[in-house]
């Protein structure tokens, strides 16, 4: 199974959208997952019309609507591994622990916020931040993840976008 792992893409009203390789890559997955600040309704529904099923939590910035749609964690099995999902990670320091400690059941945490790239594992656990392919920050460069799960098994790789 191959899963097209975003976040952080801030989309409003039109004035940014997803760059054109990540619409490729989210076309040719089998599942999108977005770990939140979507942004909006509007924003959420130009994502569906990509044409993949996306799972999505919701972000600190996303609007009151959005935050009713959509959860503030989620926890989903995908060919085998389970792959927790949440918008904020928290603190740098302790992350993998406390996000072990949070979801003692994952295989995997997928999370947003800072829009910096991250993968660390420890024991066979693993947390991901795919950053984001629309608004880098910090970062020093637009990103996005690729997850791919085969009988329990994930491998997340992270995918430059610029």
């Amino acid at each position: 199974m191959l899963v097209a792992v975003i976040a952080d893409t801030h989309m409003t009203g039109g004035r940014r959208s997803l760059p054109g390789r990540c619409v490729d890559l989210i076309e040719s997955a089998d599942l999108v997952i977005h770990a939140g600040d979507i942004m909006t309704v509007a924003a959420l529904i130009e994502i569906e019309a990509i044409g993949t099923p996306i799972r999505a939590v919701a972000g600190n910035m996303d609007e009151w609507e959005l935050r009713d749609r959509l959860p503030d964690e989620t926890e989903m099995v995908l060919d085998g591994a389970t792959i927790a999902m949440v918008h904020d990670g928290g603190a740098a320091a302790g992350r993998l622990a406390r996000l072990r400690s949070r979801f003692p059941d994952a295989d995997a945490v997928v999370f947003g916020h800072s829009h910096i790239p991250l993968h660390e594992r420890r024991g066979g656990f693993q947390i991901f931040n795919p950053g984001s392919p629309t608004e880098r920050r910090r970062a020093p460069a637009h990103a996005m993840g690729l997850a791919r799960i085969e009988a329990g098994a994930v491998e997340f790789e992270h995918v430059v976008l610029s």
